[in-house]
């Protein structure tokens, strides 16, 4: 009988030739690993995460590029051509861009053919970033979301008509309807009901609308909710919350 003082030195491998036992597969050791995101591309995905649903229009020196499935969205809606820049997790990085100077123009275009645009642009200058001895890139940060109702340029709007952002909110059962056109400062609002509400948008016709979730499973307003689509910009419930608005008013307006 071997006790364990007797046991062969050959009955359990050395350390070297122990095999984990994990879940994960074994890497083929001739491919080598997805590469880590340039500082750039970290800090694209780190602004682009914090604006879902919105094409980030990042600013590289004299051009907003857009990259991904923003590029890929935009550059046919643009009519500009789509190209590459570098890789990411072993493929191409999709990429488009347009000149700094004539973006009013390209803006215009998105947001007619109903896309939301997060303005991403650099906040310091580069040679203060070279000077302050950074290794990570020229601070960026999203300086204006540009929607169809928040338009306030000249060039981005039709001047034969108001552009209302239009908000649509329901308390105690009932409906209110209120439109601001930024661009001028006009400022209205209604009582609203299901059976009336598309005959008021249709008045007013708002180049955007504000609306809680909660609205677009309410059967009644399937139809009406459906011509609208495009226009559409649903928000989570709580920002929809009577108190809530109450409390921020009071903080705006310095009351009780």
């Amino acid at each position: 009988m071997l006790t364990s003082e007797s046991r062969s030195p050959l009955a359990i491998p050395p350390p070297f030739l122990r095999v984990p036992m994990t879940a994960e597969p074994l890497r083929d050791p001739d491919t080598p690993a997805p590469a880590a995101p340039t500082p750039v591309m970290a800090q694209y995905h780190e602004i682009k995460a914090a604006h879902p649903g919105c094409l980030l229009f990042f600013r590289m020196g004299d051009f907003y590029e857009l990259f991904f499935e923003d590029a890929q969205e935009a550059a046919p809606a643009l009519d500009i051509a789509l190209t590459k820049r570098g890789r990411h997790d072993g493929a191409d990085i999709p990429m488009c861009g347009v000149p700094v100077h004539t973006v009013d123009a390209y803006l215009a275009r998105l947001i007619r053919a109903g896309f939301k645009v997060a303005i991403c642009d650099q906040i310091e200058d580069p040679a203060e970033a070279r000077r302050r001895g950074a290794k990570g890139p020229v601070r960026r940060a999203v300086v204006r979301v540009v929607t169809a109702g928040t338009l306030t340029e000249d060039g981005l709007l039709d001047a034969r008509r108001h552009n209302y952002l239009a908000g649509i909110a329901e308390a105690g059962g009932e409906f209110g309807l209120a439109w601001l056109d930024l661009s001028t400062g006009a400022f209205s609002l209604a009582p609203t009901a299901e059976t009336s509400l598309a005959a008021d948008l249709a008045r007013i016709m708002p180049g955007e609308i504000l609306l809680p979730e909660r609205l677009l499973a309410r059967p009644a307003l399937y139809e009406v909710f459906g011509d609208w689509k495009p226009a559409l910009t649903p928000l989570a419930n709580p920002r929809f919350d009577s108190e809530a608005a109450r409390r921020r008013l009071s903080r705006i307006c310095c009351v009780g």
